[in-house]
């Protein structure tokens, strides 16, 4: 296992954090304005103009672009957008604590994904995994006991997206960089968004109180995603994930503030659980591999949002 900067890891996952309550916070500031399709339109635009900057700060980056699989990384494209899109109308319906409390099922997903198109073995604490994040799931839903959400499913079923878009990303990167990666998805999903705008014009929709708001929901895409990397890279797995899921209770919280949504104490127990199972196949693979291995599960969570 690699050694672990321990101020390192708390300042770049508190940039993650902060990204990813940014996002859903941005999501909600523009969803009574634009469309999905529009919010995710904003989303590529913003997040391409944050790349050009920085391959015009750092020219030298740019010889990394070059797109060696385009078939790949159009697929993954069209995954991740529909994945996207069913998490941003997730968060327009549901409170936020649920949706990222669901979104820690994708390492079970990419577990499951990984056995049947990459071959990697299903060790118990895999299995785990998968299992956990069921048990999971059933608690904070509760079928039964109460009236399951349709939007629950609609956050699932992006968190199985995301997960199938890991196992393409893991592909790409025998090959493509992470600016790479992100430059190309950025291209090609801001014209997938504009197909369902309502018109080319709706930016004029926006006032600038939403600017904002615009602003925050491109760069916390990406930061996100550049912290937990770095983050990654500072720390053991086994250090970062637990740290990750402080997620839940800071956007409870903020869900609280801001939205006056209730805190559940049902989706911290079912995130709880999906986290152990995650905690469990940690473990077990850092003694069975060297740290990147270990790390696997949780890079296939932090990537999401790329």
């Amino acid at each position: 296992m690699q050694s672990t900067n321990l101020g390192r890891v708390i300042l770049w996952m508190t940039g993650t954090l902060l990204s990813f309550c940014v996002l859903a916070i941005s999501v909600r500031g523009l969803a009574g304005v634009l469309n999905l399709f529009e919010i995710l339109t904003v989303r590529s635009f913003i997040s391409l103009l944050v790349i050009f900057a920085v391959m015009a700060a750092q020219p030298q980056v740019r010889a990394g672009l070059a797109a060696r699989r385009l078939g790949v990384h159009f697929t993954r494209s069209v995954l991740h957008f529909g994945a996207q899109w069913l998490w941003v109308l997730g968060l327009t319906m549901l409170p936020l604590a649920t949706v990222f409390a669901l979104e820690f099922t994708m390492p079970a997903w990419t577990t499951l994904l990984a056995a049947i198109f990459l071959a990697e073995r299903l060790t118990p604490s895999r299995i785990g995994v998968i299992l956990l994040g069921i048990v999971g799931v059933l608690v904070i839903l509760r079928p039964g006991l109460e009236i399951v959400q349709p939007a629950a499913f609609y956050v699932l079923l992006a968190a199985f997206g995301y997960a199938t878009t890991m196992i393409l990303t893991k592909q790409l990167t025998a090959t493509e960089s992470t600016l790479s990666i992100l430059f190309w998805m950025s291209l090609m999903q801001l014209p997938m968004g504009l197909l369902g705008a309502d018109s080319l014009t709706f930016p004029l929709k926006l006032e600038s109180h939403h600017i904002l708001a615009a602003v925050g929901l491109g760069v916390a895409s990406l930061s996100a995603h550049f912290c937990l990397a770095n983050a990654m890279r500072a720390g053991d797995a086994s250090v970062v994930v637990p740290i990750d899921f402080l997620r839940i209770p800071l956007i409870a919280l903020v869900g609280w503030w801001l939205y006056q949504e209730s805190i559940d104490l049902f989706v911290f127990l079912g995130a709880g659980i999906i986290v152990l199972g995650v905690l469990w196949n940690l473990r077990a693979e850092s003694r069975r591999f060297p740290a990147p291995a270990a790390a696997a599960p949780q890079m296939a969570n932090a990537s999401r949002r790329q």
